[in-house]
């Protein structure tokens, strides 16, 4: 069933506001995935989704928080019938821009991650990155997804267990100042596990990213050092405790 749109979610919230500038949309991708980092961050980050999904071909897919459209044309390209949602039109019209260019077919229209409006079970998998972070009721979301999967749900999240919670506080209290900046929360393993658990699914598998921070890496510019030192602080035991992003497959349960 589809759920009651009256208990929308607050439009005023930050999440909304800020990716309706159309200066944030056409520099969001720069700012992410620009220079040797940015690359691998997303190279990294489209190998993972490819494993986790696994067969992708012919298969229904959504993806959703889908801003200028990176993983759904990854999917896309992969020959799956992906769908794409967010509550942006002004990223949703980089993100179809960017299909065209690349012709590949995708689904894309605007839509809220609280309350999907699509029916119970939709999609064989459904997959929303940088969502959780700054969603408003990011629980809520968590349900939405489960909902409209079949079996699997993909998501990614800073682990407050790494340097991403400092980043975090300090973006809090910009943010609290009235500075512009996006106050993003972090989340713990446990929060993940128990959110996916009260929908009925387990995470089947994780990927932790870098023990130190992108912004670091950035700083630095150099491939070679980063695969370097996270290598050295991955046989050290420190990437699966302090390792962030964290990205995540969740599966349906057996009933």
């Amino acid at each position: 069933m589809k759920p009651d749109r009256a208990a929308d979610a607050d439009h005023g919230h930050y999440s909304y506001t800020a990716y309706a500038d159309p200066a944030m949309a056409q520099s969001f991708d720069k700012r992410r995935f620009s220079g040797p980092i940015g690359e691998l961050v997303a190279t990294t980050q489209a190998r993972v989704l490819a494993n986790m999904v696994g067969r992708i071909q012919h298969r229904r897919l959504l993806d959703v928080g889908t801003g200028t459209g990176r993983a759904a044309l990854i999917l896309a390209a992969g020959g799956a019938k992906v769908t794409a949602v967010d509550a942006s039109e002004e990223m949703l019209a980089i993100a179809r821009q960017r299909a065209a260019e690349q012709m590949l077919t995708v689904t894309f229209q605007k839509g809220d991650a609280h309350a999907l409006e699509f029916a119970d079970g939709s999609f064989d998998a459904v997959v929303s990155f940088r969502m959780l972070m700054h969603t408003p009721e990011w629980e809520r979301c968590v349900a939405e997804l489960c909902r409209v999967a079949v079996r699997l749900v993909i998501v990614d999240y800073p682990s407050a267990t790494s340097v991403a919670l400092f980043e975090s506080l300090a973006r809090r209290g910009m943010h609290a100042a009235g500075m512009t900046t996006e106050p993003y929360r972090v989340f713990t393993r446990s929060a993940i596990a128990n959110a996916f658990e009260r929908n009925g699914f387990r995470i089947r598998s994780m990927h932790r990213q870098f023990v130190l921070p992108i912004a670091f890496h950035k700083a630095i510019g150099s491939r070679r050092f980063t695969l370097w030192s996270e290598s050295i602080l991955d046989r050290a035991g420190l990437l699966k405790p302090f390792g962030s992003p964290v990205t995540l497959v969740a599966e349906r349960c057996a009933s």
